[in-house]
């Protein structure tokens, strides 16, 4: 799962949205780090990221990727499942898009109360300001957002191919998201109640 759905997650399970949001950035036992909230938050994303990774459902849409792509097809799909999240997200939230954007944004700055890693920092302040997780509702941006992460590195170049894929399958893509991220939500509420994050 990408940015959003993060976010989405962390929400719904009463979790930091600073500590979901942080998971890619930090390294190590969270507990020794953050405050208690942010490291369950942490902890939180990466119970996501491991549950969403070892899915029947992600070997499913890893399919639809030619053996040359399919081992960046799993960054693509978190970055569709973004997309899927953002077009139906009336289905998942009582607010309206840009609302929760704007709520998210608040309440992360308000958590961030002690240091963070700086590439944080800066990845936050340009997804606020170019207000990216609005603009994944449109498949367009999608295909950007590959683009601009392909660049990074000459062993991230593929990535830029992956969204062929992602478009040529996009309806059964949506449906194989339309099964799985409700079922995401459900494990990810039990995770927090048993471990204590609630």
């Amino acid at each position: 799962m990408n940015f959003l759905a993060h976010l989405h997650i962390a929400q719904a399970c009463q979790s930091s949205l600073l500590g979901n949001l942080l998971g890619d950035f930090v390294k190590g036992n969270p507990m020794r780090q953050f405050p208690l909230e942010i490291a369950q938050g942490i902890q939180l994303h990466r119970f996501v990221d491991s549950y969403t990774d070892s899915h029947p459902i992600m070997r499913q849409a890893k399919k639809h990727f030619p053996n040359g792509q399919r081992r960046f097809a799993g960054i693509a799909l978190d970055v569709m499942w973004d997309h899927y999240l953002a077009l139906q997200w009336r289905n998942y939230h009582s607010s309206q898009l840009d609302e929760f954007c704007l709520y998210a944004e608040r309440t992360v700055c308000h958590e961030q109360t002690m240091p963070v890693p700086e590439r944080f920092l800066l990845m936050t302040k340009r997804m606020w300001q170019a207000r990216w997780l609005e603009s994944y509702q449109h498949l367009d941006n999608i295909e950007l957002v590959l683009m601009r992460m392909s660049e990074r590195s000459s062993r991230m170049a593929p990535l830029a191919e992956c969204f062929t894929p992602l478009k040529q399958n996009y309806a059964e893509l949506g449906q194989l998201f339309n099964e799985f991220y409700p079922e995401l939500l459900n494990v990810s509420r039990e995770f927090c109640v048993n471990s204590g994050n609630e």
